[in-house]
C-alpha cells in the first residue's frame, strides 16, 4: 500500500544497527465549503487513486468545514499522513505552531480570547501529535486536480446536505469540470 520513504536506524549509531522501514505517508487532499457564513456546509477528503468521503452540516462556517475535513480524514485513514489543503487557517495552525500557544495559554489565542472551534481543534491536534501528520498548502482553484475534486465534493455535500464515500476516480493534470452523467468531475478537453 505504501512505499518505503526513509530508513531509520534502531539502537546506537555504529553499533549493531538494524534498518527499520518507515512507510511513506498517505497523501490526502481536504476541503471545506459553506454557503453563507454561517450556513449549510460540506467537507471532503480524497486520497489520489484511493478512498474519498464527504459529509455535511446544516448550520456551520467555512472554517469549521475546513477543520472537519482534516479531522475526518485523520480518523478514517491509518498510518502516516500528508494533508494537502487550500485552507491557510488549517495549514498555519500547524506550520506556525499556533496550537502550541493555545495549549500553553489554556485554549486562548494571542489576543487572550477563547480559541474559536476548539471542539474540532482539540481532537485534531491530539491526533496530529500522536501520529506526526504533516501539512502542505495548495493554492485553491489553481487547477490542481485533487484539490478541485475535494472542492467539488465539499460543495456538493453542502448543497445537498448529503455525504458520500467510495474510491476516487483517476484524475489527470488538466482542470476538471462537472460531468453531469456520472456526477464525477471529468477532465476538460
Amino acid at each position: 500500500k505504501h512505499g518505503v520513504a526513509t530508513l531509520l536506524t534502531k539502537g546506537d549509531v555504529g553499533v549493531d544497527q538494524e534498518l527499520v522501514p518507515v512507510p511513506a505517508p498517505t497523501v490526502v487532499y481536504t476541503d471545506g465549503a459553506c454557503s453563507g457564513n454561517p450556513g449549510p456546509g460540506g467537507w471532503a477528503w480524497a486520497v489520489p487513486r484511493g478512498r474519498y468521503a464527504s459529509g455535511a452540516r446544516a448550520q456551520t462556517t467555512n472554517q469549521r468545514m475546513e477543520i472537519m475535513a482534516v479531522l475526518e480524514a485523520a480518523k478514517a485513514l491509518d498510518g502516516p499522513l500528508e494533508v494537502v489543503s487550500d485552507s491557510t487557517y488549517v495549514i498555519n495552525c500547524f506550520r506556525d505552531r499556533w496550537w502550541e500557544g493555545w495549549l500553553q495559554r489554556n485554549w486562548t489565542n494571542s489576543q487572550k480570547r477563547p480559541v474559536v472551534n476548539r471542539d474540532l481543534w482539540e481532537p485534531l491536534i491530539e491526533i496530529v501529535r500522536q501520529r506526526g501528520i504533516t501539512f502542505r498548502w495548495v493554492k485553491g482553484h489553481s487547477g490542481d486536480p485533487m484539490n478541485e475534486l475535494v472542492d467539488q465534493l465539499a460543495g456538493e455535500a453542502g448543497r445537498t446536505q448529503q455525504g458520500r464515500q467510495g474510491i476516487a476516480p483517476e484524475v489527470g493534470h488538466k482542470k476538471l469540470r462537472r460531468n453531469e452523467s456520472s456526477g464525477w468531475p471529468s477532465r476538460r478537453r
